[in-house]
């Protein structure tokens, strides 16, 4: 149950994106945005889902979750897996990572009409260059948290076992450990979700 506002995000993302039955989506980056992301699409029955991390647990994650091709940026770009997987299809690139310069190198590694979605927060100033979009017609759509009804398909899609999220759950604490845990919650080969 606690997983469901997390999952919600997922549900609304991929919901706002209106996918075509011709996408391809690849998700960068696994944190707990883009394994929610991921475990919508698998709700979908899309697939391939191309996952694309660092952090070795996060792409583990991301295999449990059942994203079919899972990356290493520093091996091998998203978009590079994206085109060996893709086939015929188009590109619908969820952005879940929200650091800056992203967004920028999304919009240059897309394909020629190409959509992102922007799930991941950026908390800081940036800076894309309009003509490679303009040039690419790239669609570039940004996404914030989830409708009371996508909460409720969320909660559902748990309760049904439609979702495992068991996976995502690292760690448990108590109240008194909470503070002590934020700091283990930045390193990505720790923790995902503690509850």
């Amino acid at each position: 149950a606690a997983l469901t506002e997390p999952m919600a995000v997922g549900i609304h993302a991929v919901a706002k994106a209106n996918l075509l039955p011709t996408d391809v989506p690849p998700v960068v980056g696994c944190g707990p945005v883009g394994l929610s992301v991921i475990a919508a699409l698998r709700l979908l029955d899309r697939e391939p889902i191309i996952a694309s991390d660092f952090s070795p647990k996060r792409r583990a994650l991301a295999e449990q979750l059942g994203a079919h091709v899972v990356v290493d940026p520093k091996q091998r770009p998203a978009i590079e897996a994206w085109t060996e997987a893709a086939g015929a299809g188009t590109a619908a690139i969820f952005e879940c990572v929200g650091v800056p310069g992203l967004i920028q190198q999304l919009v240059f590694d897309s394909p020629a009409g190409g959509r992102i979605v922007v799930a991941g927060v950026c908390m800081e100033d940036d800076v894309i260059k309009p003509m490679v979009g303009i040039y690419k017609e790239i669609n570039l759509q940004f996404v914030l948290g989830y409708t009371p009804e996508e909460f409720t398909a969320a909660f559902r899609a748990l309760e049904e076992g439609k979702i495992d999220a068991a996976p995502v759950i690292t760690g448990k604490v108590g109240v008194d450990e909470v503070a002590d845990f934020f700091e283990k919650l930045a390193n990505p080969d720790e923790h995902a979700k503690v509850l």
